[in-house]
C-alpha cells in the first residue's frame, strides 16, 4: 500500500473510532458526523470554510463537554468552540478539522440574584434574551454587540465583545464576574473576578477559545434606568461630527451610546428601515443619555450645546418609545442594510484614539479610492471604534482582492495613528498575520507561552490569533533565547 494510502487509511480508522467514542459517551443525539449535518459548521460571519470537521458535538451540560474534551484528547484531534456562528474574525471556523463543541443546547439563565445585581447562564444564551429575562426585576446586561438578538453570550466572551453602549459601561470583560471552564484535560474548575492571585476570568475573557472552553458565565447586572433618552444630530460634514465627540467627552459628558453613521450608510439604513435619518446629511451623530430624570436634562442640555455649537444643522429629541426604538433598529441593522449596495461585504474592526477620527475616516476614504471601492462607515465614535463596510461580489475574484487588501490598508493607517487591529470582533483567522503589526516577538512569545500553560498540545482551536507561517519564525527565535517552544 502507497504511503498516501496508509495515511487516509490511518486517518479514516481514527475518525471512525473518535465518532464511536463520542458517540457512546454523549448518545447518538449529542453527536453530529454526516456530511451534510457539518457543512453549517465550516463558517461563521466572516468565512466560508473549506475545511469540515471530523463530528460535532451539542453537549448539555459541563460534565458531558469535559467527558467530550478528555476523548478528543486521547484522539489528539483539535477542538473548537462555537457560539451561534455570528463572528466575523473567523474563530468559530475549524481550520484543521477536528471536533467543534456546538453549545445551542447550553442556552438557560441559570440563576437571577437581584439582591446582588448579578446572574449565572449558559455560553449558548442569546445575548438579548438575558435582558428580556432580566427586566421584570428591574435589571439589564449591558454589553449588546448590533448581534445582541443572535449572538450567544459564550461567543461575546470568547471575542470580549462590546456594543455601542460600551462607552458608557465598558465592554464584555468588565461584566464578566467569573467563568466556569473546561482545561485542555477534561478538568472542570471555576474562577472568579475577586479570587486572590491571578485574574484568570481577565485571561479567558478574549481568548478566543484558544486557552480552555467556557461552560458558564456569571455577569454584572444594572439596574435599568429611570430615563433613558435619544437624540440625532445633524452634520454637513463628517469632520464636524467628529469634533463634536472629542469636545462631548472632553467636557466630561459620558453618554451611554454615542453612534456615528456617513452619507452612504445613512442612505442604506433609512432605505431598509425609514426610521427618519436625513439621507442628504454628511454624517450623523446618534446620542444616548440614561439616568435620573434630573441627571438626563443636564445631560441632555449640555450635549445639545456643544453639538449645536459644533456645526449640527440639526438636533432632534426621539419623543416616543417607538421612535428610540426605530432608530437604534436602524443603527443596529446598519450590516444587513448593506446588501441593498452589494451581495457581500467586508467589515474591519479597528480602533483608533477618538481626537484622530477625523484623519482615520479620511483614511479610510483615501484607501477605498485607491482600491475603487465603495466605503460605507458606523462605528462607535465615543471610544473611537471604527466599522468600515467595504461592499463587493464575492464571485468576482479582483473585488475579493480589493476589498482584502483594503482591509489590511486601513488597519495599517488606524495603527500609523495610535490605533489597534481590533476593537471587539477578536483576532481569530482574519487578523492573525496582522498581530505582528501592532506586537514585537517578545509580546507573542509571551502570549505563546502563556497558551501553551494551559494547553500544552494546542488542542484548542488551533490556527486562531497567531500568525502561522513566516510569521510564526519570526516567534521562534524570542522563544529559543527564553527556553520556550514555538
Amino acid at each position: 500500500m502507497e504511503k498516501g494510502s496508509r495515511e487516509r487509511s490511518e486517518t479514516e480508522r481514527v475518525g471512525k473510532d473518535l465518532i464511536r467514542d463520542l458517540v457512546e459517551a454523549l448518545g447518538p443525539e449529542s453527536v453530529r458526523h454526516a456530511p451534510e449535518d457539518l457543512r453549517v459548521y465550516a463558517y461563521d460571519g466572516y468565512r466560508l470554510g473549506d475545511v469540515l470537521p471530523s463530528a460535532a458535538v451539542l453537549p448539555t451540560d459541563a460534565k458531558e463537554a469535559a467527558r467530550a474534551v478528555r476523548i478528543c484528547r486521547d484522539h489528539g484531534v483539535p477542538i473548537v468552540a462555537r457560539g451561534s456562528g455570528t463572528g466575523l474574525c473567523g474563530a468559530a471556523v475549524p481550520e484543521d478539522g477536528g471536533v467543534v463543541f456546538s453549545f445551542a443546547r447550553m442556552n438557560r439563565v441559570l440563576e437571577i440574584d437581584q439582591r446582588r445585581r448579578r446572574a449565572r447562564v449558559q455560553p449558548g444564551l442569546i445575548n438579548a434574551r438575558l435582558s428580556e429575562a432580566t427586566k421584570p426585576n428591574g435589571l439589564f446586561y449591558a454589553p449588546d454587540p448590533s448581534s445582541q438578538k443572535i449572538s450567544s453570550i459564550g461567543g461575546n466572551v470568547g471575542t470580549n465583545a462590546g456594543g455601542p453602549h460600551c462607552l458608557s459601561y465598558g465592554v464584555t470583560t468588565n461584566n464578566v464576574l467569573g467563568l466556569e471552564f473546561v482545561t485542555n484535560d477534561g478538568e472542570v474548575l471555576r474562577c472568579r473576578q475577586d479570587d486572590a492571585g491571578y485574574d484568570l476570568t481577565g485571561i479567558l475573557v478574549g481568548s478566543e477559545g484558544t486557552l480552555a472552553m467556557v461552560t458558564e458565565i456569571e455577569v454584572r447586572l444594572r439596574h435599568l434606568p429611570e430615563e433613558t433618552r435619544v437624540f440625532l444630530a445633524v452634520y454637513d460634514s463628517i469632520e464636524a461630527a467628529c469634533e463634536a465627540v472629542s469636545e462631548i467627552i472632553g467636557h466630561g459628558l459620558v453618554p451611554t451610546a454615542l453612534e456615528m453613521m456617513d452619507r452612504v450608510m445613512i442612505r442604506a439604513v433609512e432605505e431598509a428601515f425609514h426610521a427618519g435619518y436625513p439621507q442628504d446629511a454628511a454624517a450623523v451623530l446618534l446620542v444616548e443619555v440614561a439616568g435620573s430624570r434630573e441627571g438626563a436634562d443636564e445631560a441632555e442640555h449640555a450635549i445639545a450645546r456643544i453639538a449645536k455649537g459644533g456645526g449640527a444643522l440639526t438636533w432632534r429629541t426621539a419623543r416616543t418609545q417607538a421612535e428610540r426604538d426605530a432608530l437604534w433598529a436602524a443603527r443596529k441593522g446598519a450590516a444587513g442594510a448593506m446588501g441593498r449596495l452589494a451581495p457581500n461585504y467586508y467589515i474591519q474592526d479597528a480602533t483608533v484614539p477618538r481626537t484622530r477620527l477625523p484623519d482615520a475616516l479620511r483614511a479610510v476614504e483615501e484607501v477605498a479610492a485607491h482600491y475603487g471601492i465603495t466605503v460605507a462607515n458606523v462605528f462607535h465614535a465615543g471610544d473611537g471604534n471604527l466599522h468600515p463596510l467595504l461592499p463587493f461580489d464575492r464571485r468576482d475574484p479582483r473585488q475579493v482582492e480589493a476589498v482584502v487588501r483594503a482591509g489590511t490598508e486601513i488597519l495599517k493607517r488606524c495603527i500609523d495613528l495610535g490605533g489597534t487591529i481590533s476593537g471587539e470582533h477578536g483576532i481569530g483567522y482574519e487578523k492573525r498575520e496582522a498581530l505582528p503589526l501592532v506586537f514585537s516577538t517578545e509580546d507573542l512569545a509571551a502570549m505563546v507561552r502563556l497558551r501553551e500553560t494551559f494547553d500544552p498540545r494546542t488542542l484548542f482551536n488551533p490556527g486562531k490569533i497567531f500568525p502561522s507561517g513566516a510569521s510564526c519564525a519570526e516567534v521562534r527565535p524570542s522563544l529559543a533565547r527564553t527556553g520556550g517552544t514555538p
